[in-house]
């Protein structure tokens, strides 16, 4: 680890205000947060990484159905992508806030890679390995979740506190603009060089996120509580959590919406056949899935933008609310002309919530508690979605797939009474 004096620190923002042309900024913001270099090279490193990971969850998707024609097999990997966040997502946690957690993140990126490159020569074969494309898959996810932790954890080390607003906005946006520009790529790559190629260009993705990592300077070791050890500094993080009134309140509102009201988007290939009568391979399904995504980013990039200067708080209730209203009106739209707006809006509904959510958290955890409480943060917004979708997919089959979307907007709208963090201690602004 590098550590500099406050001087270097001053002189470094300094040089980069001069290189702005000696232009204000808002603190809080977008802008502010990419005024800091060691935010910018960990951030744009992560952007390629992310979209090289969607390059490649958009095309296992396509060539698992093409190896099998199953819908099971389909349904294994992606659970072997997200399952991994719920179950080691904890462990994780523990990791970042036990080891160096820049060095935690290189050998999982080089994890991954590994794996990638792995999977491409699998792929590449005449007859492919159903079982060991999966275990390669499944490989690449526990890196994924091991890595998760550490990476949310190094980011307020990056900007100072008042700048972190805008850094968890950026962050969220990357997510979800990764998740346009990757299958859009993929849908390039994989129709004429094949499976393997995209799956060579995301490991070479992950060569960006170690250089971000590797020559930012950033406070990559915590202080270790002498008297936690063992399997007692590992469920820690659920003791802080349960102790802690914001922390729980977050943690329970984030789970409860993942389980009932974000299984519509890996179900929205139904939703769309059903409801909207669009062919799940055509371009008018692409663009719904596209809209969707677009405003999820617009969302995230919005509290370190136009809405920088609102409450957090009051972001989180009108956020959720109103995606419990917008959910329902997807649920019952039947023609493209309505769903597509009403697509937008929700996505940004729903990020613009879930970032103004992170950001809360983040602001109120200390840096050496960090790693093990955003580890349960991960497993409440990636890992508690597949479960939702296995019950969502099983309860559409028995009802449809309209009641399903509709009983998760309920939900929504109940959450947005539900999750007021200023009566448990979050700051009004």
């Amino acid at each position: 680890m590098i550590l500099r004096r406050s001087e270097d620190v001053e002189f470094e923002e300094g040089e980069d205000a001069f290189l702005e042309g000696d232009r204000p900024y808002v603190p809080g913001t977008a802008r502010a947060a990419l005024s800091h270099r060691n935010f910018r090279y960990v951030w744009s490193g992560l952007f390629a990484s992310s979209i090289g990971t969607w390059m490649q969850n958009f095309t296992l998707a396509a060539f698992g159905w093409k190896l099998t024609h199953s819908t099971g097999y389909v349904g294994l990997l992606g659970f072997a992508q997200l399952g991994p966040i719920l179950l080691l997502s904890t462990f994780g946690g523990w990791l970042a806030d036990a080891f160096d957690r820049r060095r935690l993140i290189i050998v999982m990126q080089v994890e991954q890679l590994v794996g990638s490159l792995v999977l491409a020569w699998l792929a590449h074969g005449h007859h492919p390995s159903t079982v060991g494309i999966f275990l390669c898959v499944l490989a690449i996810g526990v890196g994924n979740a091991l890595n998760a932790p550490a990476m949310i954890a190094v980011i307020p080390n990056l900007v100072p506190r008042e700048d972190l607003q805008g850094a968890i906005s950026l962050q969220s946006m990357q997510m979800n603009a990764s998740r346009v520009v990757g299958p859009a790529l993929a849908g390039v790559i994989y129709p004429g060089l094949g499976a393997a190629a995209v799956f060579v260009v995301n490991a070479a993705t992950y060569l960006f996120a170690v250089w971000g990592v590797s020559v930012a300077h950033f406070q990559s070791r915590v202080e270790i509580v002498a008297e936690e050890t063992g399997i007692h500094r590992l469920i820690s993080g659920f003791q802080i959590a349960w102790a802690d009134p914001l922390v729980r309140r977050i943690l329970a509102t984030m789970t409860t919406f993942s389980f009932f009201s974000l299984s519509f988007i890996y179900l929205m290939p139904s939703l769309a056949s059903e409801n909207l009568k669009m062919d799940t391979q055509s371009l008018a399904y692409g663009l719904l899935f596209a809209a969707f995504a677009l405003g999820a980013a617009l969302g995230a990039l919005s509290i370190g933008t136009v809405l920088v200067h609102r409450p957090k708080p009051a972001i989180v209730r009108t956020g959720l609310g109103s995606f419990g209203v917008l959910l329902a009106a997807f649920a019952l739209a039947r023609t493209a002309a309505l769903a597509y707006p009403v697509a937008f809006a929700v996505g940004f509904c729903y990020f613009a919530a879930v970032t103004s959510m992170s950001t809360i958290l983040q602001a109120h955890l200390s840096d050496e508690i960090r790693g093990r409480v955003m580890a349960l943060w991960m497993m409440a917004f990636g890992g508690t979605v597949p479960v939702g979708v296995l019950v969502a997919g099983a309860v559409a089959d028995w009802t449809s797939i309209t009641a399903v979307v509709l009983a998760g907007a309920v939900v929504a709208l109940l959450l947005g009474f539900y999750a007021n963090l200023r009566s448990v201690g979050a700051p009004a602004t």
